[in-house]
Protein backbone atom coordinates (compact mmCIF):
# COMPACT_ATOMS: atom_id res chain seq x y z
CA UNK A 1 0.00 0.00 0.00
CA UNK A 2 1.72 3.52 -0.68
CA UNK A 3 2.96 5.72 1.55
CA UNK A 4 -0.55 8.40 0.78
CA UNK A 5 -2.96 5.73 1.58
CA UNK A 6 -1.73 4.51 4.96
CA UNK A 7 -1.86 8.20 5.90
CA UNK A 8 -5.83 8.25 5.23
CA UNK A 9 -6.38 5.34 6.86
CA UNK A 10 -4.48 6.62 9.85
CA UNK A 11 -5.83 9.36 10.19
CA UNK A 12 -9.39 7.70 9.97
CA UNK A 13 -9.00 5.07 12.18
CA UNK A 14 -7.31 7.35 14.57
CA UNK A 15 -10.80 8.94 15.45
CA UNK A 16 -12.61 5.49 15.99
CA UNK A 17 -12.67 4.41 19.81
CA UNK A 18 -8.99 2.83 20.77
CA UNK A 19 -11.22 -0.42 22.01
CA UNK A 20 -11.48 -1.00 18.04
CA UNK A 21 -8.16 -0.28 17.10
CA UNK A 22 -7.48 -3.60 19.05
CA UNK A 23 -9.96 -5.88 17.66
CA UNK A 24 -10.27 -4.62 13.88
CA UNK A 25 -8.04 -6.62 11.54
CA UNK A 26 -8.29 -4.16 8.89
CA UNK A 27 -6.58 -1.57 11.40
CA UNK A 28 -4.33 -3.77 13.00
CA UNK A 29 -2.88 -4.97 9.42
CA UNK A 30 -2.77 -0.75 8.15
CA UNK A 31 -0.96 -0.05 11.47
CA UNK A 32 1.65 -2.86 11.41
CA UNK A 33 2.06 -1.84 8.02
CA UNK A 34 2.99 1.76 8.70
CA UNK A 35 5.76 0.35 11.42
CA UNK A 36 7.24 -1.77 9.33
CA UNK A 37 7.83 1.52 7.22
CA UNK A 38 9.01 2.74 9.84
CA UNK A 39 11.22 0.04 10.78
CA UNK A 40 12.83 -0.05 7.46
CA UNK A 41 13.57 3.76 7.17
CA UNK A 42 10.78 4.13 4.15
CA UNK A 43 8.99 6.66 6.52
CA UNK A 44 9.90 8.64 9.32
CA UNK A 45 8.95 10.70 12.11
CA UNK A 46 10.53 14.06 11.09
CA UNK A 47 11.54 14.70 7.89
CA UNK A 48 13.80 18.12 6.99
CA UNK A 49 11.69 19.78 4.29
CA UNK A 50 12.28 23.38 2.86
CA UNK A 51 14.76 24.44 5.64
CA UNK A 52 12.66 23.02 8.06
CA UNK A 53 11.90 20.33 10.50
CA UNK A 54 8.33 18.85 9.76
CA UNK A 55 6.81 16.06 12.58
CA UNK A 56 4.54 13.99 10.57
CA UNK A 57 1.77 13.75 12.97
CA UNK A 58 0.06 10.39 11.60
CA UNK A 59 3.19 8.10 11.99
CA UNK A 60 3.13 9.50 15.55
CA UNK A 61 -0.10 8.27 15.60
CA UNK A 62 0.47 5.04 13.75
CA UNK A 63 3.12 4.38 16.93
CA UNK A 64 0.70 5.02 19.83
CA UNK A 65 -2.39 2.51 17.94
CA UNK A 66 0.60 -0.09 17.81
CA UNK A 67 0.60 -0.09 21.47
CA UNK A 68 -2.55 -0.39 21.83
CA UNK A 69 -3.16 -3.41 19.34
CA UNK A 70 -0.57 -5.45 20.51
CA UNK A 71 -0.51 -8.05 23.35
CA UNK A 72 1.99 -8.46 26.25
CA UNK A 73 4.09 -11.70 25.45
CA UNK A 74 7.07 -13.02 27.30
CA UNK A 75 10.67 -12.69 25.01
CA UNK A 76 13.57 -15.02 25.38
CA UNK A 77 16.43 -14.24 24.07
CA UNK A 78 18.90 -17.07 24.91
CA UNK A 79 19.65 -16.79 28.70
CA UNK A 80 17.51 -13.33 29.17
CA UNK A 81 13.54 -13.23 29.56
CA UNK A 82 11.50 -9.40 29.15
CA UNK A 83 7.60 -9.11 29.26
CA UNK A 84 6.73 -6.91 26.69
CA UNK A 85 4.49 -5.48 23.54
CA UNK A 86 6.91 -4.32 21.21
CA UNK A 87 9.43 -7.06 19.50
CA UNK A 88 12.91 -6.90 20.02
CA UNK A 89 15.00 -5.67 16.75
CA UNK A 90 16.99 -8.37 14.97
CA UNK A 91 19.30 -9.55 12.09
CA UNK A 92 21.49 -6.73 12.62
CA UNK A 93 24.58 -8.43 10.60
CA UNK A 94 22.60 -8.18 7.96
CA UNK A 95 21.80 -4.97 8.23
CA UNK A 96 25.70 -3.79 8.90
CA UNK A 97 24.78 -2.65 12.25
CA UNK A 98 27.29 -3.35 15.10
CA UNK A 99 25.65 -4.52 18.15
CA UNK A 100 27.47 -4.88 21.60
CA UNK A 101 26.19 -6.81 24.56
CA UNK A 102 23.94 -5.55 26.10
CA UNK A 103 22.32 -2.95 23.82
CA UNK A 104 18.50 -3.23 23.45
CA UNK A 105 16.91 -1.42 20.34
CA UNK A 106 12.74 -2.14 19.98
CA UNK A 107 11.27 -2.97 16.76
CA UNK A 108 9.93 0.03 14.63
CA UNK A 109 12.87 2.45 14.87
CA UNK A 110 15.22 2.66 12.15
CA UNK A 111 18.98 2.33 12.73
CA UNK A 112 21.40 2.78 9.80
CA UNK A 113 24.33 0.69 8.05
CA UNK A 114 27.73 1.69 10.24
CA UNK A 115 26.00 2.33 13.18
CA UNK A 116 27.51 1.66 16.37
CA UNK A 117 25.34 0.47 19.75
CA UNK A 118 26.85 -0.02 22.85
CA UNK A 119 25.60 -1.20 25.51
CA UNK A 120 22.37 1.13 25.01
CA UNK A 121 18.30 1.15 24.65
CA UNK A 122 16.76 2.52 21.04
CA UNK A 123 12.68 3.07 21.58
CA UNK A 124 10.64 2.67 18.79
CA UNK A 125 10.21 5.56 15.94
CA UNK A 126 13.45 6.92 16.54
CA UNK A 127 15.82 7.44 13.34
CA UNK A 128 19.85 6.74 13.70
CA UNK A 129 21.85 8.17 10.52
CA UNK A 130 24.97 6.37 9.20
CA UNK A 131 28.04 5.75 10.92
CA UNK A 132 26.65 7.43 14.37
CA UNK A 133 28.19 6.06 17.78
CA UNK A 134 25.28 5.28 20.87
CA UNK A 135 27.72 4.92 23.57
CA UNK A 136 27.20 3.01 27.10
CA UNK A 137 24.16 3.67 28.80
CA UNK A 138 22.88 6.40 26.36
CA UNK A 139 19.15 6.00 26.01
CA UNK A 140 17.69 7.27 22.75
CA UNK A 141 13.49 8.12 23.53
CA UNK A 142 11.05 7.18 20.90
CA UNK A 143 10.65 8.98 17.99
CA UNK A 144 14.23 10.77 18.50
CA UNK A 145 15.58 11.88 15.19
CA UNK A 146 19.69 11.27 15.53
CA UNK A 147 22.23 12.13 11.74
CA UNK A 148 24.70 11.08 10.56
CA UNK A 149 27.67 10.75 12.39
CA UNK A 150 27.08 11.84 15.41
CA UNK A 151 28.51 10.76 18.66
CA UNK A 152 26.34 10.51 21.42
CA UNK A 153 28.98 9.61 24.60
CA UNK A 154 28.08 7.57 27.87
CA UNK A 155 25.29 8.17 29.82
CA UNK A 156 23.59 10.80 27.96
CA UNK A 157 19.78 10.92 27.94
CA UNK A 158 17.85 11.84 24.55
CA UNK A 159 14.40 11.98 25.01
CA UNK A 160 11.75 11.44 22.35
CA UNK A 161 8.37 13.18 22.47
CA UNK A 162 5.98 10.80 21.42
CA UNK A 163 3.11 12.97 22.40
CA UNK A 164 1.83 15.94 21.73
CA UNK A 165 1.57 14.52 18.49
CA UNK A 166 2.33 17.58 17.06
CA UNK A 167 5.23 18.58 18.71
CA UNK A 168 8.89 17.24 16.82
CA UNK A 169 10.56 15.25 19.29
CA UNK A 170 14.22 15.28 19.65
CA UNK A 171 16.47 16.57 16.75
CA UNK A 172 19.98 15.90 16.82
CA UNK A 173 21.55 17.13 13.38
CA UNK A 174 24.63 15.33 11.31
CA UNK A 175 28.49 15.65 12.41
CA UNK A 176 27.37 16.81 16.22
CA UNK A 177 29.22 15.53 19.39
CA UNK A 178 27.10 14.98 22.47
CA UNK A 179 29.48 14.91 25.45
CA UNK A 180 28.94 12.21 28.29
CA UNK A 181 25.70 12.73 30.72
CA UNK A 182 24.27 15.56 28.66
CA UNK A 183 20.38 15.49 28.61
CA UNK A 184 17.80 16.93 25.84
CA UNK A 185 14.41 16.26 25.76
CA UNK A 186 10.76 18.21 25.28
CA UNK A 187 12.14 18.81 21.45
CA UNK A 188 14.98 20.46 21.25
CA UNK A 189 17.00 20.90 18.26
CA UNK A 190 20.92 20.82 18.10
CA UNK A 191 22.09 21.67 14.43
CA UNK A 192 24.56 20.49 12.33
CA UNK A 193 28.74 20.61 13.67
CA UNK A 194 27.95 21.88 17.19
CA UNK A 195 29.45 20.11 20.52
CA UNK A 196 28.22 20.31 23.77
CA UNK A 197 30.45 19.62 26.80
CA UNK A 198 29.73 17.01 29.60
CA UNK A 199 26.53 17.42 31.70
CA UNK A 200 24.74 20.54 29.58
CA UNK A 201 20.93 19.94 29.82
CA UNK A 202 18.63 21.73 27.75
CA UNK A 203 14.43 21.10 27.82
CA UNK A 204 12.55 23.14 25.70
CA UNK A 205 12.12 25.86 28.87
CA UNK A 206 15.94 26.21 29.20
CA UNK A 207 17.68 29.02 28.71
CA UNK A 208 20.72 28.82 26.47
CA UNK A 209 23.02 32.22 26.23
CA UNK A 210 25.42 33.52 23.49
CA UNK A 211 28.12 34.69 24.88
CA UNK A 212 30.32 35.16 21.85
CA UNK A 213 29.94 38.85 21.50
CA UNK A 214 29.56 42.11 23.55
CA UNK A 215 26.43 41.49 24.83
CA UNK A 216 24.38 37.78 25.23
CA UNK A 217 21.59 36.73 23.22
CA UNK A 218 18.65 34.31 24.66
CA UNK A 219 16.99 32.11 22.50
CA UNK A 220 15.45 28.57 23.63
CA UNK A 221 14.98 24.73 22.12
CA UNK A 222 18.02 25.28 19.61
CA UNK A 223 21.50 25.24 19.49
CA UNK A 224 22.47 26.98 16.34
CA UNK A 225 25.03 24.98 13.74
CA UNK A 226 28.74 24.91 14.49
CA UNK A 227 27.78 26.05 18.34
CA UNK A 228 30.01 24.99 20.84
CA UNK A 229 27.91 24.09 24.17
CA UNK A 230 29.24 23.95 27.91
CA UNK A 231 26.83 24.27 31.30
CA UNK A 232 26.47 27.10 32.92
CA UNK A 233 24.35 29.57 35.35
CA UNK A 234 22.48 32.55 35.91
CA UNK A 235 21.41 34.53 38.63
CA UNK A 236 17.44 34.35 39.54
CA UNK A 237 15.89 36.20 42.71
CA UNK A 238 13.67 34.43 44.73
CA UNK A 239 11.35 35.36 48.17
CA UNK A 240 14.10 33.63 50.27
CA UNK A 241 17.07 35.08 48.11
CA UNK A 242 19.00 34.51 44.80
CA UNK A 243 19.71 31.26 44.02
CA UNK A 244 21.49 30.40 39.95
CA UNK A 245 19.58 28.19 37.66
CA UNK A 246 20.90 26.33 34.88
CA UNK A 247 21.29 27.05 31.62
CA UNK A 248 23.47 26.46 28.68
CA UNK A 249 26.17 28.49 27.41
CA UNK A 250 27.17 29.23 23.53
CA UNK A 251 30.78 29.77 24.43
CA UNK A 252 32.26 29.79 20.21
CA UNK A 253 31.71 28.31 17.13
CA UNK A 254 33.32 24.91 15.73
CA UNK A 255 34.92 26.09 12.43
CA UNK A 256 33.40 24.45 9.66
CA UNK A 257 36.60 23.28 8.24
CA UNK A 258 37.30 21.21 11.25
CA UNK A 259 37.55 17.49 11.19
CA UNK A 260 34.22 15.72 10.82
CA UNK A 261 35.76 13.70 14.04
CA UNK A 262 37.15 15.87 15.96
CA UNK A 263 37.14 15.24 19.49
CA UNK A 264 35.15 17.16 22.29
CA UNK A 265 38.12 18.08 24.34
CA UNK A 266 40.30 19.32 21.06
CA UNK A 267 36.98 21.60 20.05
CA UNK A 268 36.95 23.00 23.69
CA UNK A 269 41.10 23.71 23.58
CA UNK A 270 40.38 25.74 20.68
CA UNK A 271 38.43 28.08 23.07
CA UNK A 272 40.65 27.57 25.91
CA UNK A 273 38.55 25.50 27.62
CA UNK A 274 39.19 22.09 29.42
CA UNK A 275 36.61 20.70 31.11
Amino acid sequence: MKVNQLKLEIENYWDKKKEVWSTNDSIRKIVIHVIDYVEQGSIRVSDFINGKWRVNEWIKKAIIMYFYIKKMKTIELGPFEFYDKIPIKNKFKEKGIRVVPHAVVRYGSYISPGVILMPSYVNIGSYIGKETMIDTWATIGSCAQIGKRVHISGGVGIGGVLEPIQDNPVIIEDNVFIGSRCILVEGVLIEKESVLGANVVITSSTKIFDVTNQKPIEIKGIIPKYSVVIPGSYPKKFPSGIYHIPCAMIIGKRKESTNKKTSLNEALRTHHLVL
